[in-house]
């Protein structure tokens, strides 16, 4: 059996998101103008995830979390997360919530961001301290959004 990897969750969560908003849009919460604060979050989103993915072909390095990186990527939108990926994935969620408005749209976002957490997180970030050992570490340490 294939490992369900974060693009299927993002993916699932993303079309859950919009179904809930149409099926049950409970209580509005962002009107317009705001809601369309929405379309650059989606777009910042896609960019990251676009620019991110770039990195790692370049580098050719793996992107996917249960697979043992050759390179400890540290520039670009690594200096400021170390899982940029998933930053770019919770901001697209977080767009579609804010471009409908309403607060069941905001569930699918921390669906995501708890499953990425619990199941990706800990396993990427096992990989790379095995792989780089004091090196990543000490990237932790400087990273600005440290997720410990």
């Amino acid at each position: 059996m294939k490992k369900l990897m974060p693009p299927f969750y993002f993916v699932i969560l993303l079309i859950f998101s919009i179904a809930l908003h149409f099926i049950f849009p409970i209580k509005k919460i962002i009107f317009p103008p705001y809601t369309y604060l929405g379309w650059i979050l989606i777009i910042f989103g896609a960019i990251l995830n676009l620019w991110v993915d770039r990195i790692f072909k370049k580098k050719k390095t793996t992107i996917k979390p249960n697979e043992i990186p050759n390179k400890l990527i540290k520039t670009g939108p690594f200096k400021i997360f170390s899982h940029p990926v998933y930053v770019g994935m919770a901001l697209i969620l977080l767009g579609v919530a804010i471009l409908h408005g309403t607060i069941i749209t905001f569930i699918p976002l921390l669906i995501f961001i708890i499953i990425i957490r619990a199941k990706f997180i800990p396993l990427e970030e096992g990989n790379l301290k095995k792989k780089f050992g004091k090196e990543y570490i000490e990237y932790k340490k400087r990273e600005f959004f440290n997720s410990n």
